[in-house]
């Protein structure tokens, strides 16, 4: 029989005598922490300067209160990136800076579909700008700083990691916001329009909502949508878009199956719903096709979708190569313009 002794164990551990066993025993879990703290220290310097209240006046005659909410400097000459629901239809706002000075914007364009509206400050002046990042090359558990005035609290951060990926939100309009990040770094009332940034710095979603009487279940619409709703802003002072009646969301591709269909891309777009009578429903598209292409160009993400569904392709046949099953189908919509009532 074994004679087990602890302290023998003990002392051997020490010694590093016992195979399989390493001399370094325990975390230095001040060194970690400190790391961290570094990390999200760095983000604020960088990030918070660019980081606006955005301030909305009563207008009892368009039965619109007032409030407030927060918004985000995406480039040197003026432009700010906020919530729809921030803006609440008005045309101009008032922004209060990180540095105490105040100054005037209008809004340029408001996409209440995506939840996102962009504003052009008025008054003369130069302003550090945060940088849009590619939010499709997100991880689950990766680390996140939201900062923003929730409850009136100017410049406040907390931290988090990234929960999940490619989530669908109802906008207020109805429609679903695809593509959307859920992440745990604390939010509430004033965060809105605030950006949600990656340890390297990088605006990767602007926070959008909360869910009430949850804990760390909060929501932002993905850089890679900003992007394409500010460029469409800037072209178009709106955003035009085709309507096919579906929704979906980013997946990765079972690596045995894009090797069987000779697919470079990794990624697509599995649709969880179709719209009946919808244009995508009378093409034969079902729940459960991943979406790879359109009209010859990679779908790989919800937000490729939504780029590509632009309203110069309205009235115009669209060819959607799509997997169903195990093979592949090229399917052809007609996109119609999406109305209010419509989502996708």
């Amino acid at each position: 029989m074994f004679d087990f002794d602890p302290l023998l164990v003990d002392d051997e551990r020490r010694d590093g005598e016992i195979p399989g066993i390493s001399r370094e025993t325990t975390i230095d879990d001040t060194r970690l922490f400190d790391a961290y703290s570094q990390a999200v220290v760095d983000v604020v310097d960088l990030v918070g300067p660019s980081v606006v209240r955005v301030e909305t006046a009563a207008d009892p005659a368009a039965k619109r209160r007032g409030g407030t909410g927060s918004g985000v400097v995406i480039s040197p000459d003026g432009l700010v990136l906020t919530n729809s629901h921030v803006v609440q239809g008005a045309s101009s706002v008032r922004l209060a800076l990180a540095d105490a000075r105040t100054v005037n914007a209008r809004v340029m364009g408001n996409d209440p579909h995506t939840d996102l509206a962009l504003l052009r400050i008025v008054d003369d002046v130069s302003l550090p700008a945060a940088r849009l990042g590619d939010s499709k090359g997100l991880k689950r558990g990766q680390l996140v700083v939201a900062i923003g005035n929730p409850l009136g609290f100017e410049s406040t951060v907390t931290a988090g990691v990234v929960s999940a990926l490619g989530r669908s939100l109802r906008a207020q309009t109805g429609r679903l916001i695809d593509d959307v990040i859920q992440t745990d770094a604390a939010l509430n009332p004033g965060n809105s329009g605030g950006p949600l940034v990656s340890s390297r710095g990088e605006v990767i979603g602007i926070n959008t909502a909360v869910i009430a009487g949850a804990q760390g279940i909060c929501f932002a619409v993905a850089s890679n949508t900003a992007s394409h709703v500010v460029s469409e802003i800037v072209r178009h002072g709106r955003v035009p878009r085709a309507f096919i009646g579906v929704s979906g969301q980013t997946v990765v591709l079972p690596r045995r199956l894009a090797v069987a269909l000779g697919l470079a891309q990794a990624r697509g777009v599995a649709l969880d719903a179709v719209e009946a009578g919808g244009p995508a429903a009378h093409a034969g598209l079902q729940t459960g096709n991943i979406v790879i292409a359109l009209d010859g160009q990679p779908v790989t993400g919800a937000d490729d979708l939504v780029r590509l569904l632009s309203g110069a392709r309205i009235g115009i046949e669209t060819v959607l190569t799509v997997i169903a099953g195990a093979a592949l189908r090229r399917v052809t919509v007609m996109p119609v313009e999406r109305t209010r009532e419509r989502e996708t």
